[in-house]
């Protein structure tokens, strides 16, 4: 009879599993079965593969998006189970306080920093991010809430937001993010997400595209404005 599974390893594979699309802590324990064998160990487990998560138990993880196996194996090693720095406090905001401003996501696990997978963040930052201003209005903590369409329900998260900003993100979940209006932007370099808003801040000051004039409800003769600036005029 296999030893029972220690407290540490039970949430690397809850984690993990959470990070995985229709996956239960079951399911993905019977791909480890195969993959390392019963019980699971940290030795075992820090020398696992993304291509054995791919293969084992016939395939059955085979379809998943390979940054969510990414995201998956980092928590089964261990890493990204603390949450050594907390996001800043909040600044103050209210409807309408900032005109001509956009509501932008940042995927995060740490810190105020751009580091985490759509399918696995710990959390998203939310900022309101105007020309001339930006304010953290926002921490949205992903719960375990067993949602079946664990895409679905991170994007039900940011529902309000027009911007989202992620380390990386499968084609399944860009999908949900579009259906809901987000325009989803890849940024794999990390770092701080409150660098990031401030470059935003520079394109809206200067030469905010066209989808981003939408997203901001500019009128479709300013939309035009803003494409015909971003012509190279040679």
């Amino acid at each position: 009879m296999p030893s029972p599974i220690s407290e540490d390893l039970a949430l690397r594979i809850g984690l993990a599993a959470r990070a995985l699309p229709e996956t239960d802590p079951a399911r993905l324990l019977r791909v480890l079965a195969d993959a390392v064998g019963l019980p699971p160990t940290a030795e075992k487990l820090a020398a696992l593969k993304v291509k054995d998560l791919k293969t084992a138990a016939a395939g059955e993880l085979g379809d998943i998006d390979p940054d969510a196996l990414k995201a998956a194996l980092t928590y089964l090693k261990g890493e990204g189970l603390t949450d050594a720095a907390p996001p800043p406090p909040l600044d103050p905001y209210a409807d309408n306080d900032m005109p001509d401003s956009i509501r932008v996501a940042c995927a995060s696990d740490t810190g105020e920093n751009l580091d985490g997978h759509f399918g696995a963040a710990r959390r998203f930052l939310i900022y309101q991010v105007s020309a001339t201003q930006c304010r953290l209005i926002a921490v949205r903590r992903v719960e375990d809430t067993g949602a079946e369409d664990k895409n679905a329900y991170r994007a039900g998260l940011i529902g309000d937001c027009q911007v989202l900003y992620v380390a990386s993100i499968g084609g399944p979940a860009a999908a949900k993010v579009i259906k809901l209006d987000i325009h989803p932007i890849k940024d794999s370099g990390g770092g701080s997400a409150r660098e990031r808003m401030v470059r935003l801040q520079e394109t809206l000051a200067h030469q905010t595209p066209p989808w981003l004039a939408k997203a901001m409800g500019k009128p479709p003769q300013e939309r035009i404005r803003f494409a015909l600036s971003e012509e190279d005029p040679a």
